[in-house]
C-alpha cells in the first residue's frame, strides 16, 4: 500500500500562509501530529521524504531510515511563498483554479508539479502491493497523485481538502491504483466506529 502523509503543523500553517518550498521546521504541535500519526499506523517497510525540513521531521517520526526524492517536494509558489492567504488577490485565485498551467507568482504549474508527483507514485505502486510504504510529501502532491489514482485531471485539487498530518492510503491492485482511504486523522481514527 502506498501511504501518502502530509507533513504535521509549521508556523505558516498556522498562520494560514502559502508554504511553498519555504522550508520551515514543524512547530510543537507539528511534532505532536506527526507522533500521533507514528504511533497509529503498522510499521512501513520503507520511507521516502520530500527534501524539505518538515516532510523530513515527518518521516524521521516513524525511526527508521528514509530516502528523499525532490520529485515529492511542495508546488512553488514563487513570489506567493510566504505570504498570507486572504492577501492572494481574488483575480489570482481565479485564475489559478481555471488554468492547470498558471503558474502564479511565477512559480510552478499544477500540471508541472503534477507531472512530477506522479512520476514518483507510478514509480513505486508496484512495490506498494506488497510493500506498506510511507511517503511524508505535501498537500499539492498528494492531493495531484489522488486525481492520478482517480483518473481525473489535475485541477480537482482545487476541490480536495486535506489536513496537516493526515493520511491518504492508495491500493495497488492488478487494474492500476485505488484510493482506500483520503484525509485520515488522529482525529478521525479515535472517532471511527465501524457499522455494527
Amino acid at each position: 500500500m502506498l501511504v501518502l502523509v502530509r507533513h504535521g503543523r509549521t508556523v505558516a500553517n498556522a498562520a494560514r500562509k502559502l508554504q511553498g518550498l519555504l522550508d520551515l521546521p514543524l512547530d510543537e504541535e507539528g511534532f505532536a501530529q506527526v507522533a500521533g500519526i507514528a504511533g497509529w499506523l503498522d510499521k512501513p517497510d520503507r520511507v521516502i521524504s520530500s527534501p524539505l525540513v518538515r516532510a523530513r521531521q515527518t518521516a524521521e517520526a516513524f525511526g527508521m531510515p528514509y530516502e528523499i526524492d525532490d520529485r515529492w517536494v511542495e508546488l512553488d509558489y514563487g513570489s506567493l511563498d510566504g505570504v498570507p492567504i486572504a492577501d492572494v488577490g481574488e483575480d489570482i485565485w481565479a485564475k489559478w483554479r481555471s488554468d492547470p498551467t498558471y503558474r502564479a507568482g511565477g512559480g510552478e504549474s499544477m500540471e508541472a508539479m503534477g507531472r512530477r508527483s506522479v512520476a514518483a507514485a507510478q514509480e513505486l505502486i508496484d512495490d506498494a502491493r506488497d510493500q506498506m510504504i510511507v511517503v511524508a510529501s505535501h498537500v499539492s502532491p498528494i492531493k495531484a497523485v489522488v486525481a492520478w489514482a482517480l483518473g481525473v485531471d489535475v485541477n480537482v485539487v482545487w476541490a480536495m481538502h486535506l489536513d496537516q498530518a493526515s493520511v491518504t492510503r492508495i491500493l495497488s491492485s492488478p487494474a492500476g491504483p485505488v484510493l482506500l482511504a483520503y484525509n485520515e486523522t488522529r482525529r478521525t481514527q479515535t472517532s471511527w466506529r465501524p457499522i455494527p
